[in-house]
């Protein structure tokens, strides 16, 4: 697949990652349970940008660019998610809405890359598009319209924000995600405002409590710091179309969070949905390691 293959460390590290996505979406749920969902992610910016960038030196980057990251990821992206999930979406339906990235991000990859994906990956992507099909047609309550809206917004946004870490070829990728966070809250908090007026500020008193906190820190430091650090590298490392199935790991891990948590309920759509999104992203995966073996045995038919 694209001539080249993901080495079994980068493999590990990347479904590491992709597990600690999908748990946290958990976390955002029991976040936006208590508090405010703007709130809730500028909160989670502001520790993810502070202390960090008292420590580390501003990249080699221009500031537009740090500025249109940091709002594209933290209002486009998580700003939108937490309100997909506080408009009502479960935290295993939100992460599958989510995953209409990768086909976005596979379009940008093709259109502005010039990347080019094989037969396997081709399959591989109309079965998870089927898969998505299944999940918008779930009418067991972990849908709404309003949360679905949401959540294709943010998927939007986590196509764009992959776009530009390629076009931008970064170095210093730890210090890029910290910087960019710095953008972030301001614009979170001047919503949470518009909607709920500044009562909501003087409640945050009563309402932040040790689950909200706990939320804020789980998601600003291993998910925000660590994990996109290391995504963003394996980004610049590996070609958009071949990182962007891994993404579809997310959602397996935040069904398993939602049921463990939550005891979100597993119907029949649910289930053909999970499937055909597993088989999505094995396909290309496995269709390199299988390719000696079935030119093998097509070399003995011809001896034969």
């Amino acid at each position: 697949m694209h001539g080249r293959s993901i080495a079994p460390i980068h493999l590990f590290i990347i479904i590491a990652v992709t597990c600690l996505w999908g748990f946290n979406f958990s976390v955002i749920k029991a976040g936006v349970d208590n508090i405010d969902p703007f709130i809730l992610t500028g909160l989670r910016f502001t520790f993810a940008a502070f202390p960090a960038v008292l420590f580390v030196h501003k990249p080699d980057v221009k500031w537009r660019y740090l500025a249109l990251y940091g709002i594209t990821f933290g209002v486009g992206l998580w700003g939108m998610m937490s309100m997909a999930i506080y408009s009502g979406l479960s935290a295993g339906t939100a992460s599958l809405i989510l995953e209409f990235s990768v086909f976005i991000s596979v379009l940008m990859g093709i259109v502005f890359l010039k990347e080019r994906i094989n037969t396997s990956l081709k399959i591989g992507l109309a079965l998870t598009l089927v898969g998505l099909i299944f999940i918008a047609n779930i009418t067991d309550g972990s849908v709404t319209l309003i949360g679905f809206v949401f959540a294709l917004t943010g998927a939007l946004s986590m196509s764009i924000i992959s776009l530009m870490v390629k076009k931008l070829n970064i170095k210093d990728m730890f210090a890029f995600v910290a910087w960019s966070c710095l953008f972030a809250p301001l614009p979170l908090f001047t919503m949470a405002y518009i909607v709920n007026g500044v009562n909501l500020y003087s409640e945050l008193s009563t309402k932040f409590n040790p689950t909200a906190f706990g939320s804020v820190l789980f998601q600003a430091y291993p998910t925000t710091l660590l994990g996109y650090w290391v995504w963003n590298k394996m980004l610049i490392k590996y070609p958009l179309s071949m990182m962007s199935p891994f993404k579809l790991l997310v959602p397996i891990f935040a069904l398993l969070g939602s049921v463990i948590f939550y005891n979100e309920q597993l119907g029949i759509n649910k289930m053909i949905a999970f499937s055909l999104i597993i088989v999505g992203i094995l396909l290309p995966l496995i269709t390199p390691l299988l390719m000696p073996f079935i030119k093998q045995l097509r070399f003995k038919k011809l001896q034969l």
